[in-house]
């Protein structure tokens, strides 16, 4: 940080004048809620019933009434729910799941999972989700379903995918690991497709004490589905229909979100708020343009589990500002049909170069709901002061 610049007052600092601004604090939101948190873990131990129960039970419902989707069920993580959810669909060897290749790598890598191919098609520039435009032409008979991912916590495009999929007879399964709580055209993720997707990890924005997960649907049928998959296929004890897997919600996971779930929509609001306030602060700072924000889609609420800016300086400007004390991340720095692992798909450098691009230019910036005013500001000094260092 440049000496010509005061640390905002109240910023926190590390003692030699540089602020201290991490990516995430879960220790300021755990403080609050300790006792309570506690208090549920305290009620598992008693129970002595760690696997499914009541617990998560009363998530489930819960969940259904805070999500407006008529069937949750509770897994055992994000990457758990995606399986999950292909299995449910029938998805396996020989089938092709088309989705973005710009996402966490379990999106595409449950795919392979169940021996499915991923066909990748390219992303919107504005919003970084799946171009809704481009799936039609990557339709083939092998489809078996679209899989989009909510980035970042915005919506992708439904309406042109639910036509397509209406169209064709494919089937849409939501990522919706990073949008707990957004909506589409009024619409909560998770139950716009066939079956939603969420991860409670404990960086979400509803975060367990380590994997959780959820898989929603309106489809009653699935759900049953759903739930005798997560038991290694069987509705009854030492009976199994299907071949299934151990996706269950552990109840401590439960009775911890349990606590965490009332005070979701706060902390949205906070993150929000925060997102408004950096649009002021760059804007002030004549860094926009310099430095692309957030874009936010009219038809969609966008719950901000990252502030993702585009920079073309990415790399340079990630170093000065971990050498001022401020936490990022590069969300992701490799796209998926790039990644040693797909290299038998086919694809090559250039095939998706919107992707491409946003993988080099992306970059997070703290926006969890305690963050302050004045760690706002320091962040947005500190970005200003590097590009007049370079000017």
């Amino acid at each position: 940080m440049s000496a010509s610049v005061e640390s905002p007052q109240g910023a926190p600092s590390d003692g030699r004048g540089a602020q201290k601004v991490p990516l995430l604090d879960l220790t300021a939101q755990f403080g609050p809620l300790r006792a309570s948190v506690l208090e549920a873990i305290a009620r598992v131990c008693d129970a002595q019933r760690f696997i499914l129960g009541p617990e998560v039970d009363a998530l489930e419902r819960e969940l259904e009434t805070f999500l407006g989707i008529p069937h949750a069920v509770g897994v055992s993580s994000g990457t758990d729910a995606l399986l999950a959810a292909l299995m449910a669909l029938d998805v396996g060897a020989g089938d092709e799941v088309i989705t973005t290749p710009f996402s966490f790598f379990a999106t595409a890598g449950s795919i392979a999972r169940v021996g499915a191919r991923p066909v990748f098609v390219d992303i919107d520039r504005a919003t970084f989700n799946i171009d809704a435009g481009a799936v039609a032409s990557a339709i083939t008979s092998k489809t078996k379903a679209i899989l989009p991912v909510h980035l970042f916590g915005q919506s992708a495009d439904m309406a042109p995918l639910l036509e397509l999929s209406e169209r064709a007879g494919v089937p849409v399964v939501e990522d919706a690991a990073q949008a707990i709580g957004a909506s589409y055209r009024g619409r909560p993720v998770g139950g716009i497709g066939a079956i939603g997707c969420f991860s409670f990890f404990p960086t979400k924005n509803l975060g367990a004490f380590g994997d959780a997960g959820l898989v929603t649907t309106p489809d009653g049928t699935l759900a049953r589905k759903l739930r005798a998959l997560r038991q290694h296929g069987g509705e009854t004890k030492y009976h199994h229909d299907l071949v299934g897997a151990n996706f269950r919600l552990d109840a401590l996971q439960a009775a911890i979100l349990r606590v965490k779930l009332p005070h979701l929509a706060g902390w949205t609001a906070a993150r929000r708020r925060n997102a408004e306030r950096y649009e002021a602060l760059f804007k002030a700072a004549d860094l926009v343009g310099t430095v692309t924000l957030p874009a936010t889609s009219s038809e969609s609420t966008h719950i901000y589990n990252q502030f993702v800016v585009r920079v073309p300086e990415r790399d340079h400007l990630r170093a000065y500002l971990q050498s001022s004390g401020i936490g990022t991340e590069v969300y992701y720095p490799v796209a998926l049909h790039l990644q040693p692992c797909f290299r038998g798909l086919g694809y090559r450098r250039g095939s998706f170069p919107v992707a491409e691009t946003a993988a080099n230019e992306a970059l997070a910036l703290p926006i969890y709901g305690e963050l302050s005013e004045a760690q706002q500001t320091w962040v947005v000094e500190a970005i200003r002061n590097f590009f007049q260092q370079r000017a």
